[in-house]
């Protein structure tokens, strides 16, 4: 499958996935349809124009490829209309878990994707800048979800939300860069892992040393 085309799917799974998080969030806040649906385009679509910003590919291809924003937009409000009516979410146990799972996979393919650009763009030699940009892509969009939302954002209080970004996109970089394997698998592992380090820390309740801890 051609490059272009397989990131372009790619990215159009994590946009729904981070779309349904943003209204999961706007559910738990308790906004309307517009707050709703405000917060699943930022999720869905920050990280990208985060990642383009920062590699200078300007207009950010959010504007260029109007799909992402679109399917952003009509995810986030049948999501909005569909638990508005069914109520499936009461559940606040099971509330959590979709939204985990949501944010999961975003998460991963978008650690996927902003590494993936910094190989493609023709800094391949530049771990540095494909780690960051791997992680910034990943959690831009939940970041400006959650201070929308008025929440500290995830990433900075619990989880190893962040931390699996990171280690997913270190792990993506060596399997395309360093063992030359193909963007598909090197894709399937890294999402699969960095879901595994996710619910590992969510199931154990594992976070970084914070300052609510006593000495």
């Amino acid at each position: 499958m051609d490059l272009s085309v397989f990131l372009t799917l790619s990215e159009l799974v994590g946009t729904i996935a981070f779309a349904v998080s943003g209204v999961l969030v706007a559910k738990k806040q308790k906004l309307d349809l517009f707050g709703a649906v405000v917060l699943g385009l930022f999720t869905a679509v920050g990280g990208g124009v985060l990642r383009d910003i920062l590699l200078g590919n300007t207009p950010p291809v959010m504007f260029r490829k109007p799909v992402y924003a679109m399917t952003a937009l009509v995810t986030s409000s049948i999501v909005f209309y569909i638990e508005k009516r069914s109520r499936l979410m009461e559940d606040s146990a099971k509330m959590v878990f979709v939204l985990n799972v949501a944010d999961t996979v975003g998460l991963g393919v978008f650690a996927v994707s902003g590494t993936e650009m910094v190989l493609h763009s023709g800094h391949r030699e530049n771990l540095f800048l494909a780690l960051f940009v791997g992680v910034i892509t990943a959690v831009g969009g939940g970041m400006i979800r959650d201070m929308l939302a008025g929440r500290v954002p995830i990433v900075m209080r619990k989880r190893i939300y962040a931390v699996a970004a990171l280690l997913g996109a270190a792990l993506y970089y060596l399997l395309r860069d360093r063992g030359k394997l193909e963007i598909f698998a090197a894709e399937l592992i890294t999402v699969a892992i960095v879901g595994l380090i996710r619910f590992a820390a969510i199931h154990y309740q594992l976070n970084l040393p914070s300052f609510d801890e006593e000495d």
